[in-house]
C-alpha cells in the first residue's frame, strides 16, 4: 500500500454517498478519492466533478485500477454482498453501506473472508460512532439509573417521494433492513447479543411488495426487554430510552443528528430531571476516521466483526417471526 493518503474508490453513486459520506471522505486529509464508478457515465462525471477523482464506467473497471487501496460501497442493498465480495477478493479494504448482506450466513461469510485475507470490512452504522452514545454508556457505568430493565427505540419518518430503492423489491428494498436495523442495533448495543424475538410485525405494502413499517419485542435471558418500532409512513422520530431500576435516560435525536447539532440527553431520577447538552459531533467523519485507522494501524472498530453478524442474525429472526416463519 502507498505511504500517502488512503486511496479510495467508490462503487456506486447513491444519494447517501452524495449527501453524507463523500463529503466526509473528501474532507479527511488522510483520504484521497481516486475513482468514482457508476453504470451511468453521466452520473460518474457529476460525482467526480464535485468530489474529485476520476469517473469510471462500470464497477469491475474500478476494481481493476492500481490506484485503489480501499472501496466504499453505497449500492442498493441487493448488490452489497456480491460487490463487497469482489472487492475483498481483489485485495481491497471495504466500507459498505448497510445491510452488509441480505442474510446472516452471507454476512458471516463476508466477515470471515475479510479476516482470512487480513482486510478491513466495516459496515456503515454511523450512529454508533457519535459521541452522545459514549456519554450514555458512561452514565450507565456510573450507575446513574441503576440497572437497565428495559429499552425502547423508535426510528421512523414520512414516505419518501419517487421510486427509491427502499420501495423496490428487485434491489432488496424494505424498511426493516433500511430503517429497522437502527433500533435493532441499539438493542444489541445495550442489552447484548443473547436477545430472542418474542414478537414481531411487518406491514407490507402489497402494491410495492416491500415492508414499510414494523415493530418487535425482544427479550434477554435475564428478563430485560426491548420494544422497537420503525417505519416510513409516520411522523419523524429518531430516539431511544433506557429505563433502569433507579431512573431513565432518553436520547431524543439518536440516529441522524447533523454535524452541527448539539445533542441533548435527558436523565430522570427520583429527585430530579436534567438535560445534558453535549458538544456537536459529526458521525460520518468519525466513520471515515475509524476506517482509516483500521486500515492503516489495525485499530479495532465497533463497525466490524462479530457485531455485524449478530445484527444480521437478529434481523433474520425478526423477519422470520414477523412473517410467520
Amino acid at each position: 500500500m502507498n505511504a500517502g493518503p488512503l486511496r479510495i474508490g467508490v462503487i456506486g453513486c447513491a444519494d447517501i454517498a452524495w449527501r453524507r459520506m463523500l463529503p466526509a471522505l473528501a474532507a479527511n486529509p488522510e483520504v484521497r478519492l481516486t475513482a468514482l464508478a457508476s453504470r451511468d457515465p453521466a452520473k460518474a462525471r457529476r460525482f467526480a466533478g464535485r468530489f474529485g477523482g476520476e469517473p469510471v464506467t462500470g464497477y469491475e473497471a474500478l476494481l481493476e485500477r492500481p490506484d485503489v487501496d480501499a472501496v466504499y460501497v453505497p449500492l442498493p442493498a441487493m448488490l452489497h454482498a456480491p460487490w463487497v465480495e469482489r472487492a475483498l477478493r481483489s485485495g481491497r479494504h471495504v466500507l459498505a453501506e448497510k445491510p452488509l448482506a441480505p442474510s446472516a450466513p452471507e454476512a458471516e461469510a463476508l466477515v470471515a473472508l475479510a479476516a482470512s485475507r487480513g482486510l478491513a470490512l466495516l459496515e456503515n452504522f454511523m450512529f454508533l460512532r457519535h459521541s452522545q452514545h459514549e456519554r450514555v454508556r458512561d452514565l450507565l457505568a456510573q450507575g446513574v439509573i441503576g440497572e437497565v430493565r428495559a429499552l425502547t427505540a423508535e426510528f421512523a419518518f414520512p414516505p419518501v417521494p419517487g421510486d427509491r430503492p427502499v420501495y423496490r423489491p428487485d434491489v432488496g428494498g424494505g424498511v426493516l433492513t433500511d430503517v429497522g436495523v437502527y433500533p435493532v442495533r441499539t438493542a444489541l448495543l445495550y442489552l447484548g447479543s443473547g436477545l430472542e424475538v418474542s414478537g414481531a410485525h411487518l406491514h407490507v405494502d402489497e402494491d410495492r411488495g416491500v415492508d414499510v413499517s414494523g415493530a418487535a419485542l425482544l427479550t434477554a435471558p435475564d428478563g430485560r426487554t426491548a420494544h422497537l418500532t420503525w417505519g416510513m409512513e409516520r411522523f419523524y422520530r429518531s430516539r431511544y430510552a433506557l429505563w433502569g431500576s433507579a431512573g431513565r435516560i432518553e436520547v431524543p435525536w439518536a440516529f441522524t443528528p447533523p454535524p452541527g447539532h448539539r445533542p441533548v440527553i435527558r436523565v430522570e431520577r427520583p429527585d430530579r430531571a436534567e438535560e445534558l447538552t453535549l458538544p456537536a459531533d459529526d458521525q460520518f467523519a468519525a466513520v471515515v476516521t475509524d476506517f482509516v485507522a483500521r486500515v492503516r494501524d489495525g485499530v479495532p472498530s465497533v463497525l466490524e466483526g462479530e457485531p455485524l453478524v449478530a445484527q444480521a442474525r437478529l434481523v433474520d429472526r425478526v423477519r422470520s417471526r414477523a412473517l410467520g416463519g
